[in-house]
């Protein structure tokens, strides 16, 4: 098992040097980059202090100085542009002075650190921006992963055990309702009804913390933590049950019709000792084994949205802000350390199959 480990850790260094490399030079050649932005924001702000010294009478002015010019360049110096030498200068601050090849292999070499340099735009580290939104993400991806594996486990469970019965059915019928409901639509439905003040004012709007935090008990600190916490994650797992829920009971109900199930039923086992100590350990193996999967995926994926809709600074929300404003070191930095966590999330996986069941030996294959 050792062999195979260091293999699969081996692996992770080309997949991800192939994920990072492919990404870069796509995002490169992609328009509208972090100096353009740049250079947008200040012919913006130059042109919202000419507004405010010429009033209404810019476009005049503006029309009558191209008419005396007669080529069609006004008189003003924002409406040409910034300077070369201040565009120069801007690209020189982001890196954009070197070529292409040359930022590409800074990149990696930091990486290879995990120095993920400096925000060009939020101006402050890149690591400790991270640091700062995990707690959002964390708890957002734990709390609802695990409220989705104990509920969903237990509901396959007894789907299996009850198929075809009314039960059943409207179990069903609730879980792909639920699945159907796009978790923002959702959010929404919560939000007026439990948090706006219309009808209800019984939860936060935004944060995932009070103002008052650290005045308070440990006890009303973990209240507070949790009261915040409680819509953005019903809206978050309503849609989640669906898919694991149907995927125990189809893998239960696999194992149960198996000739070793009717061979312990003709030796007199009861159905309880049969579904737990012989059926459950087969049936829970790839369930149990893909919940560091599950949690990645809900942790980096699922959360966006819902950040956005209560006003939460996790990653996803980080990471999409970044990409609009091309923050090109957090963009980098978050998809190099998601791939990473995918990557190791999938070989914990692989030890846990060997864990539920010590018969898989991913050495021997």
């Amino acid at each position: 098992m050792t062999a195979y480990i260091i293999r699969r850790l081996l692996l992770v260094i080309p997949t991800l040097w192939a994920i990072i490399t492919i990404n870069f030079f796509v995002i490169q050649i992609a328009p509208g980059g972090p100096v353009e932005q740049a250079v947008a924001q200040l012919e913006g702000h130059r042109s919202g202090i000419m507004e405010r010294f010429t009033g209404g009478g810019q476009e005049v002015k503006s029309t009558e100085s191209t008419q005396q010019n007669g080529n069609g360049s006004s008189g003003y110096r924002g409406s040409r542009g910034l300077d070369p030498e201040v565009v120069a200068e801007i690209r020189k601050q982001f890196g954009f002075d070197k070529p292409m090849w040359e930022r590409y292999v800074d990149m990696l070499t930091n990486y290879a650190t995990f120095n993920f340099g400096e925000s060009l735009f939020r101006g402050g580290n890149v690591i400790d921006l991270i640091i700062e939104r995990l707690p959002v993400s964390i708890s957002l991806g734990l709390w609802s992963t695990l409220i989705i594996y104990f509920v969903s486990i237990p509901l396959g469970i007894a789907k299996a055990v009850n198929h075809g019965t009314r039960f059943d059915i409207w179990s069903s019928a609730l879980v792909i309702t639920g699945y159907a409901i796009p978790g923002f639509l959702f959010a929404i439905v919560l939000i007026i009804f439990f948090a706006s003040g219309n009808y209800f004012s019984w939860f936060p709007l935004r944060g995932l913390f009070s103002a008052d935090f650290d005045q308070l008990t440990w006890y009303q600190q973990i209240g507070d933590y949790f009261w915040h916490l409680t819509l953005p994650i019903i809206a978050m797992v309503i849609g989640g049950f669906a898919t694991l829920t149907m995927l125990t009971k189809n893998s239960f109900l696999d194992e149960i019709n198996k000739q070793y199930v009717v061979t312990a039923r003709a030796k007199g086992l009861d159905d309880h000792s049969i579904l737990y100590k012989h059926v459950f350990r087969n049936a829970m193996l790839i369930i149990i084994a893909g919940f560091p999967s599950a949690f990645i995926s809900i942790f980096f994926t699922g959360s966006m949205l819902i950040e956005v809709m209560f006003s939460l600074e996790g990653i996803g929300l980080l990471g999409f802000e970044s990409t609009i404003q091309r923050d090109y070191p957090i963009v980098f930095s978050t998809l190099y350390i998601m791939t990473l966590l995918g990557l190791v999330m999938n070989i914990i996986s692989d030890l846990t199959y060997t864990l539920v069941d010590p018969r898989i030996d991913f050495e021997a294959r």
